[in-house]
């Protein structure tokens, strides 16, 4: 139990500094994560499943009796994310078609990596899992408008 407890602090301390290695590794060695691309919907299945483990009911009621910060966080996803992409895309003078590409992904709701961050970083992750569903099911109908208004 004890060399476990060793291992998930060392894992989880040094999280940051794994994804970078890897993703760089991933860069130029991108045939070595090829077994693994079967897998990944799993995998995060996985992660997801372990993130809600981790939360009670009682979790989501405080999330959702306090709305303020979930409101405040999909408000920020929809409008400071999209402005940042599109602010990039002129200051880089990018081309139409990637500049609208920058905005699209700034849009994006969290996942589950901005979950596991939270979670890892001792956040509150309920509140992260709320704004994250909120966001997603907006996506949808906001998304149109936001490229409306940034063309």
């Amino acid at each position: 139990m004890y060399f476990l407890q060793k291992l998930n602090k060392l894992l989880t301390s040094w999280f940051a500094v794994w994804v970078i290695l890897i993703s760089i590794a991933a860069n130029f060695a991108p045939t070595i994560f090829l077994p693994i691309k079967p897998y990944i919907a799993i995998l995060l299945g996985i992660i997801m499943f372990g993130l809600g483990m981790t939360l009670q009911t009682q979790d989501f009621k405080i999330a959702f009796l306090k709305p303020v910060p979930i409101i405040i966080g999909v408000l920020l996803q929809f409008l400071i994310m999209p402005a940042l992409g599109y602010t990039l895309g002129v200051l880089l003078k990018l081309s139409p078609e990637i500049a609208a590409g920058i905005v699209l992904v700034g849009a994006c709701p969290g996942g589950t990596a901005s979950n596991v961050m939270v979670y890892l970083s001792h956040g509150n992750v309920a509140l992260s899992i709320a704004m994250t569903t909120i966001s997603t099911l907006l996506t949808p109908i906001l998304t149109p408008y936001l490229i409306l208004f940034y063309a």
